[in-house]
């Protein structure tokens, strides 16, 4: 961390908001006319739309992030995360990955800490849930999965292996769905190299507390979605919900009850609890509260956009949808960071705020190769597609939108390559403990019992 006489431009959360507001800040301010620092836990950002294709294999995991130090040059990035912050003093608490916590100062603050995921005190969801917030998630999975393949083809088990084939997903939004189409697919892929398991063995479950899955694109598609997934074997239960997972016992609140290896958690996301620390104003499920300008409610020198703001939804609003909030989508976080970034530097030189306004262009989500649903918005048309054009779509859009052009050139050279090559079914499940083996081999033996002779003995021998 470098000192400075100029001011700080301090940006907490290195996420998609984080990144592109740095990056349009850097792009915007003259010379040495600030500094600008980013702090977040890690020292990357996670294009997150391609976790699910990350979890099939589709995309090398790498692909799916971008280094901060690389992108926003000329910016200070420290790994480790704000602790509190205190307005009067314009001072945030740094606390690093190693070492004492310490004071910033700071003029000029950007929230941007995105959101965590929603959960609920369900009984063993802490113990047996995975996430899909993260790349490390989505390595994960797929490793669990295949892992769980590998159970099941060697055991004799059968209930061993019923629980190891039964998948539980948790939520049917676009991560849920997702997810569940894509790890479907690899998982019917993987099934012709095991001589003991076919699909038919495998029992893929969703589960959501709405009346439909995919409301992103609208019923119909939802719809089309639903009786898509269920065609390939997919258990879908709507308007339920998942009462307990203790030990890998799932129970729906409908009365099904199931055994299974396999729970993932994707039942929405809520703002970064984290907040709740820094004085902010916030509104009534934890978001940040800004203004059209994305400047937080009271202030002149903060700003906050996506997941974890609550961003009055201005062409919405003008379209006569009253209380329209901006969805927490990258569609949003990607425009907003452009305006915030514009309005942070408007701000350091004392010009006016420009009000953030955008019209919903759609929706694309993929649901396995060659299968997803799109909704394009073209001013007051709505084209709607489904099947392997949208899944097209979906491609297309996400491949333009992950940040810089390294990326975009590998994210598509994975898809180039993955038409001429089988997908890979390898589980590398020992990154989970990537040190037991060698520990195993270099511990020290233990040492032999020594052997203590009575004292009788001793003296009978002594004689």
């Amino acid at each position: 961390m470098s000192t400075t006489e100029r001011p700080r431009i301090l940006v907490v959360g290195g996420g998609y908001v984080g990144l592109y507001a740095a990056r349009r800040i850097l792009k915007k301010m003259r010379y040495a006319e600030a500094t600008v620092t980013v702090v977040d836990p890690r020292s990357y950002m996670t294009y997150q739309p391609f976790l699910p294709e990350a979890a099939a294999g589709s995309i090398s995991p790498r692909h799916v992030v971008v280094p901060l130090r690389r992108v926003v040059r000329g910016a200070e990035v420290l790994t480790g995360r704000v602790t509190s912050i205190d307005q009067d003093r314009k001072v945030a608490t740094v606390a690093p990955l190693v070492g004492e916590a310490y004071e910033l100062p700071f003029d000029y603050l950007v929230i941007a800490m995105g959101a965590v995921s929603r959960t609920f005190p369900i009984p063993g969801l802490a113990e047996q849930g995975i996430g899909m917030k993260g790349v490390e998630e989505a390595i994960g999975l797929r490793n669990h999965v295949l892992e769980q393949l590998d159970k099941a083809d060697s055991t004799t088990d059968e209930d061993v292996r019923r629980k190891a084939l039964t998948f539980v997903f948790v939520g049917g939004g676009f991560a849920g769905a997702e997810t569940i189409g894509e790890v479907e697919d690899m998982a019917r892929d993987a099934a012709k190299y095991y001589t003991n398991v076919k699909r038919e063995d495998m029992r893929f479950i969703l589960v959501d507390a709405a009346d439909k899955i995919l409301p992103e694109v609208g019923p119909e598609l939802g719809r089309w979605g639903k009786e898509h997934l269920e065609g390939r074997g997919v258990e879908i239960y709507l308007s339920t919900s998942m009462d307990s997972c203790v030990d890998g016992h799932v129970v729906l609140k409908n009365g099904l009850e199931v055994d299974s290896n396999t729970i993932v958690w994707t039942a929405g996301v809520k703002p970064n609890p984290a907040l709740s620390r820094f004085g902010l104003p916030l509104g009534p499920r934890g978001h940040v509260d800004a203004q059209p300008t994305l400047q937080v409610t009271g202030t002149d020198y903060i700003w906050a956009a996506g997941d974890n703001a609550q961003v009055p939804d201005l062409a919405s609003r003008k379209a006569g949808v009253e209380n329209a909030w901006c969805p927490p989508n990258a569609q949003h976080a990607l425009r907003q960071a452009k305006v915030l970034g514009d309005n942070v530097v408007s701000g350091m030189r004392g010009f006016p705020q420009k009000e953030y306004s955008h019209a919903n262009k759609g929706a694309v989500a993929g649901l396995g190769l060659h299968k997803g649903v799109a909704m394009i918005v073209m001013g007051k048309m709505k084209i709607k597609l489904k099947g392997r054009l949208a899944w097209y779509m979906h491609r297309g859009y996400h491949g333009l939108a992950v940040p810089t052009w390294n990326r975009k050139i590998r994210v598509i050279a994975d898809w180039t390559l993955a038409m001429f090559l089988k997908r890979e079914v390898v589980s590398l499940g020992a990154m989970e403990t990537p040190r037991e083996e060698f520990y195993e081999a270099a511990k020290p033996a233990p040492a032999p019992a020594a052997k203590v002779e009575d004292k009788k003995e001793q003296k009978a021998k002594a004689s």
